[in-house]
């Protein structure tokens, strides 16, 4: 079974349209960008696309590549303080002589729709979370959608970045699944994988993960954006090789990634909930 998370950002958005035109609200994300980055530059017109589709209002903030940390802290700063912005997205990777931690501790946790700042990944670690990483709470959405059982199944994370590995296992922790996460100094990694019903990579190397490494019938996540030795963008598993033993999987592109940009759409709109009702978290 083809995991199609494209297919399902375009129900889950249009459902939010709906949803965003019978509240009432307005909602408005503010996208902060430094440097020029093409891939970024990317991602970020794809958020606004997004927003325009919706019905989220979206503000850009530009900076240079050689800006500052104290200078991107002071556009952050503004925005916190803009009672018209519901959600603040800092693009990441910043350059290298920005302090990326002390940017995303600045957001304000009832802004951080991304779900980065240390108070919403406590909340999540409590299993009681206002924003979840989008990658990592999109990736649910889909196991959700295509009924694929977490609780009592065993997953395995590969990965354990604070943007998808952690969360990642701590999301599938609360709903009751048993998590190991594996990383770059875990020993054979294929004594692990193997036992996976849940086997979700996020390691960032080009076809990684062959059918060696999958358990007959598995469900297989791939978060990976890499390019082969073609130049073709490819994920972390080998698909054509991998699809044959899953029993499920998601192709890249077309899998994870259009999830990611619906859940940042969700997130906001739930920030524009909160704030209207409370101000305060």
């Amino acid at each position: 079974m083809i995991l199609d998370g494209r297919k399902l950002s375009e129900k889950r958005l249009e459902m939010l349209r709906e949803t965003i035109e019978e509240s009432g609200l307005y909602p408005r994300l503010a996208t902060v960008i430094a440097g020029e980055d093409p891939a970024s530059k990317l991602y970020v017109r794809m958020k606004q696309r997004a927003c325009e589709r919706v019905g989220i209002g979206s503000v850009g903030i530009e900076l240079p590549s050689d800006a500052s940390t104290g200078r991107v802290l002071e556009a952050v700063g503004r925005l916190n303080g803009d009672p018209d912005i519901d959600g603040i997205l800092v693009q990441l990777p910043l350059p290298d002589q920005i302090d990326a931690a002390r940017v995303i501790e600045a957001v304000a946790p009832e802004k951080d729709v991304d779900g980065f700042h240390p108070c919403n990944l406590g909340r999540l670690l409590s299993g009681n979370p206002v924003f979840a990483p989008c990658t990592p709470r999109g990736i649910m959405t889909i196991l959700e959608e295509y009924g694929i059982e977490t609780a009592g199944a065993h997953a395995v994370v590969m990965g354990r970045s604070i943007d998808v590995g952690r969360p990642m296992a701590i999301l599938l922790l609360n709903a009751d699944a048993t998590v190991t996460i594996c990383h770059s100094r875990t020993r054979n990694p294929a004594d692990e994988t193997l036992k996976a019903d849940i086997l979700i990579s996020a390691v960032g190397k080009a076809k990684f993960v062959g059918p060696e490494m999958v358990k007959p019938g598995a469900t297989v996540i791939d978060v990976g954006i890499n390019y082969d030795e073609h130049g073709r963008l490819c994920g972390d598993v080998d698909f054509a090789a991998v699809q044959e033993r899953a029993g499920a999987i998601t192709p890249v592109p077309g899998g994870v990634g259009p999830m990611t940009i619906a859940t940042l759409m969700e997130n906001t709109f739930t920030a524009a909930k909160l704030r209207a009702c409370d101000p305060v978290l």
